[in-house]
């Protein structure tokens, strides 16, 4: 073996290593499993959202757009996922963790009702198992890449490394491994960007670069794109704040105020690490003009022309951080299955009063049912990846879909008095409706609409319904301010 080679084995057995020794942290307590029983501070929840904007859909798909359309193309999915942050830190982050939370669909059911709950959970589960199988699919292109192995090899060695320290660990192992990769994966793509630009000139690269692929053309004219930019970008922006991930670390902070200042320090390295993936993406063009697959310009850079070290923490944080995010995914999608749809809707094990003997019976059960649906959902997320590898589309596929069904319940759920669960309903169903049908009939010519189009009805929807069926559907905004206790969570009344 190479020491490329070597390197990376070394680095994913770290990774896997300390992601699996949290299972002793857990301590037979689903609630830890899934949230770190609300205990964690703000320089691992910060870490923890950080990684999403390294993983391999936004810098693999990224340099990939960057290369065939653009900065701003390339910028924009990472770019998204910064200013997410931002706004969940600004308006969201305080109030979701204050509830005492579990799941995002937890929101639903408490704030609205069970068909609002049910509706958002089959969403998410399938948003973030497209997600995920992004995540595998990029982790497993860098690792055929580095290794003789296939693609299909590499995925499978991914899935495994991430199903094995999720199950071992949950929000746990997403912490202790991000911890490891993240920074020196930063480190790495600033590094790269001013080491490339030191050694060879802007001159260099400028020269290779079309003019409108730098201005902002991308972001004001129909020719340039603007269409896809802004809808990726809302996308990203705004489907985000409902992503189940994102949620589940929001929850795991140890308070309010500590969920907030994370999301800030996590978008601000966020939107840094979108100029990076930007730069290194038009970048490519110079270096590698006739490059036969986009997806590529990434571990082409890092094994044939950057120097070792920074080459190997490249890739090596692209690899971490996608696997931080598909056990993200993972966990949230099956904490999902285990609460939202198999305790409180299939089962049916809600309780009013538990004593503390029942009530550790019932946090036991969530950790074991949690980890034995893992099984399922990482089969199915592996068999997408092999039929759909494409990183970058399947992070704009799984947001929009949140976007258009739940961003708008959530957001009038907590700041509008008069959002009933009727409107809620109403508003998920129409959002997912017209979001399909869009996908469906939009000519290639007007993509973006499809992604924009779909929320403004669900508001438009929201807004009318609730209106209409006040007495009917009387609100239920108070529980807004209203504390559960971890025996009303755990039973599932909450």
């Amino acid at each position: 073996m190479n020491k490329m080679q070597i390197g990376m084995v070394i680095i994913i057995l770290i990774f896997t290593l300390a992601g699996s020794l949290t299972y002793f942290l857990v301590r037979r307590s689903g609630k830890r499993f899934i949230v770190a029983g609300k205990s964690l501070p703000f320089f691992l929840i910060g870490t923890m959202l950080f990684a999403q904007a390294t993983e391999a859909n936004g810098t693999l798909g990224g340099a990939a757009f960057a290369y065939s359309g653009g900065f701003w193309q390339g910028w924009v999915l990472s770019g998204g996922v910064g200013a997410c942050l931002i706004l969940t830190g600004m308006f969201y982050a305080k109030p979701m963790n204050r509830m005492n939370l579990i799941t995002l669909p937890d929101f639903f059911f408490r704030r609205y009702n069970r068909v609002a709950e049910i509706l958002v959970s089959i969403i998410s589960i399938i948003g973030f198992t497209l997600m995920d199988a992004g995540c595998i699919a990029g982790a497993g292109m860098i690792i055929s890449w580095i290794f003789p192995i296939t693609l299909v090899q590499g995925m499978l060695i991914m899935a495994a490394a991430v199903f094995l320290y999720t199950m071992c660990g949950g929000i746990f192992s997403c912490a202790a491994t991000d911890i490891l990769q993240l920074y020196p994966a930063f480190i790495a793509f600033v590094g790269s960007v001013i080491w490339l630009i030191s050694k060879y000139g802007w001159d260099f690269f400028s020269v290779a670069i079309p003019p409108n692929f730098l201005d902002f053309s991308a972001m004001t004219t129909m020719q340039g794109g603007a269409l896809i930019f802004w809808s990726s970008f809302i996308s990203m922006a705004l489907g985000d704040i409902v992503a189940l991930d994102f949620m589940e670390r929001i929850f795991s902070a140890k308070s309010p105020k500590t969920a907030s200042y994370g999301c800030y320090w996590g978008g601000t390295f966020t939107i840094i690490i979108a100029v990076c993936v930007g730069l290194l993406g038009v970048m490519g063009l110079a270096l590698f003009p006739d490059i036969a697959d986009p997806r590529n310009i990434l571990p082409t850079l890092a094994t044939d022309v950057l120097p070792f070290f920074l080459g190997l923490f490249l890739l090596a944080g692209i690899i971490g951080a996608g696997l931080s995010t598909a056990n993200g995914g993972l966990l949230a999608v099956c904490a999902v299955i285990a609460r939202n749809i198999l305790q409180r809707n299939v089962l049916r094990t809600k309780r009013q009063d538990m004593n503390e003997e029942e009530r550790e019976k019932f946090d036991i059960w969530l950790l074991k049912a949690t980890r034995l649906v893992g099984i399922p959902v990482m089969a199915i997320t592996v068999t997408l990846a092999y039929f759909k590898p494409e990183p970058g589309v399947m992070l704009v596929l799984a947001f929009d879909t949140l976007l258009a069904a739940c961003f708008v319940p959530l957001t009038l759920g907590l700041f509008w008095k008069k959002a009933n669960s009727t409107g809620a309903v109403a508003a998920i169903l129409v959002g997912a409706i017209t979001r399909l049908i869009g996908y469906i009939i939009t000519p290639v010519e007007w993509i973006g609409l499809d992604t924009l189009i779909p929320p403004v009805l669900s508001l438009i929807t929201m807004v009318s319904v609730s209106l209409l069926t006040q007495e009917s559907s009387v609100p239920k905004h108070h529980v807004i301010y209203e504390i559960p206790t971890d025996e009303q969570v755990l039973s599932g009344e909450a």
